[in-house]
């Protein structure tokens, strides 16, 4: 086993120190190949993780804001400075990663059925009740 693979094991940053050494020095002879391409593979499966829980919360307090009226008043407020914080979140993810906009439409169907049975439990959803992905990210809805 390599010097480097031994030490992805046990200081996971000072292995990435010396991966961020050996290819700004071109040392590809090196290159513990293995572990980086898993953490390559890993940043992209994070930022896809990250877009689909800021999805998810956005539609909860959509529904929220929609849907729950027993605590709407109390919440209002509240619910939409999360919703702004959500859409800004999402913006600034597909600012950064462009193709993460095709994966948003992939995955937004799914990811809105999640967020309905979650908030289920708490409030009553009718059916038939489903946003499109384009109203969910205006920025005057509020539901």
């Amino acid at each position: 086993m390599s010097e480097l693979k031994q030490l992805y094991e046990s200081d996971f940053n000072l292995w990435v120190e010396q991966i961020v050494n050996a290819i700004k020095d071109r040392n590809l002879k090196e290159m513990d190949w293995d572990n980086l391409i898993d953490e390559v593979e890993d940043m992209a499966k994070s930022e896809k993780r990250s877009l689909e829980s800021y999805l998810e919360r956005l539609i909860e307090h959509i529904l929220k804001l929609r849907f729950w009226e027993s605590e709407r008043e109390q919440n209002y407020k509240h619910w939409q400075a999360e919703v702004v914080n959500f859409r800004n979140r999402i913006q600034r993810l597909l600012k950064r990663s462009p193709s993460l906009k095709k994966y948003m439409h992939e995955i937004y169907a799914e990811v809105y059925r999640d967020a309905v049975d979650s908030r289920k439990i708490e409030f009553d959803i009718p059916e038939n009740n489903f946003i499109e992905i384009e109203q969910m990210l205006r920025k005057d809805y509020f539901g």
